[in-house]
């Protein structure tokens, strides 16, 4: 039976995992859907070894951090506007192209002028990151659309954080809705994914949502609490400055239905708020939160003036050349 080696970088969290390892997932699947290749006797071993050791670390880094800023204010204010940092749009390709249409897809963003102040990230199909790579002129970065949680090996299909650093792409997406969804990622694996890209030095696109279903519920706060927990809980204060968080409702996503703007900001106000409350106000102050779902050259405008939106993670209309540029000169209109 084949078992999944987990990272001797990924420690950091390997208690979380196994403490939350009994609870139900907030995807809706049951959270052993990506651990049953974890539930091997060497990896259940290394578990039980590190459980206390990991508790120590975490328990004395926060007895340490509250010594070291008890004379500070950590106060945020919640309904404050967004994080300060640049507006940040990323354009998720998933699997479409091809080499045709990619090269006339970077000529019309080459060709578009970026006249606001943003940060741009294309996201293309891994065959084609090279030529995409090779073809887009400042200010696009590349992405990769995924990688693995751990170094290479036997492992079919997949692509090391180690590849994509060689290959100086500086960007991954991370726990997107369909590859939790389609490929059974729970959210502790999506946090020791981030844990492991961060250290290999890798920045990560978080993504969190939730579906449709569980909005009705009334529980979107309480999946994408979840989500955001999973992956704090692997990664240190400092890793933050390398996460932008992607919320994207996962029921917005391709069908053409988009968040009200207002919707999206109660989102993003209350990510921010828990970040506040569970990480640090430092880092809720400063952390990017982006919204996905269906954004267009047509609602981006009223969508960016949002205060707690800092940036977009565009799907389908990132594949429009023009478009995409009307979306991410809309970062003019960010408060």
């Amino acid at each position: 039976m084949a078992f999944v080696v987990v990272p001797t970088s990924a420690i950091t969290c390997a208690y979380s995992i196994s403490r939350s390892s009994s609870r139900q997932s907030s995807q809706g699947y049951d959270s052993k859907t990506m651990r049953k290749g974890l539930s091997n006797t060497r990896t259940e071993q290394f578990f039980t070894q590190s459980r206390r050791t990991i508790y120590n670390n975490k328990y004395n880094s926060k007895r340490s951090a509250t010594n070291n800023n008890k004379n500070k204010s950590f106060y945020v204010n919640a309904a404050k506007a967004s994080s300060g940092g640049k507006f940040v749009v990323g354009g998720n390709w998933k699997c479409n192209g091809s080499i045709e249409s990619i090269e006339k897809l970077c000529a019309t963003l080459n060709s578009g002028k970026i006249t606001a102040d943003v940060e741009i990230i294309c996201a293309p199909p891994m065959v084609y990151i090279d030529r995409v790579q090779s073809k887009l002129k400042p200010p696009y970065q590349v992405a990769a659309q995924n990688c693995w949680v751990g170094k290479g090996g036997a492992f079919t299909g997949e692509v090391s954080a180690e590849m994509l650093k060689d290959a100086n792409i500086p960007w991954v997406i991370l726990g997107h809705s369909e590859r939790r969804s389609l490929c059974g990622e729970t959210n502790e694996f999506v946090g020791l994914k981030t844990k492991y890209a961060l250290d290999t030095g890798v920045k990560v696109v978080a993504c969190i949502g939730e579906s449709l279903a569980q909005r009705e519920a009334g529980n979107t706060l309480k999946v994408c609490f979840a989500q955001l927990q999973a992956i704090a809980d692997c990664v240190s204060e400092k890793d933050w400055d390398n996460i932008i968080i992607a919320y994207e409702p996962v029921w917005a996503i391709g069908t053409g239905k988009v968040a009200t703007p207002e919707q999206a900001q109660d989102v993003h106000a209350g990510v921010r708020k828990w970040m506040s409350e569970n990480v640090s106000a430092a880092v809720a102050s400063k952390v990017r939160i982006q919204y996905g779902g269906s954004v267009n050259a047509g609602n981006c405008d009223e969508l960016a003036q949002k205060p707690d939106i800092d940036g977009f993670l565009v799907g389908g209309a990132s594949l429009d050349g023009d478009a995409f540029v009307k979306i991410c000169n809309s970062a003019a209109h960010s408060k």
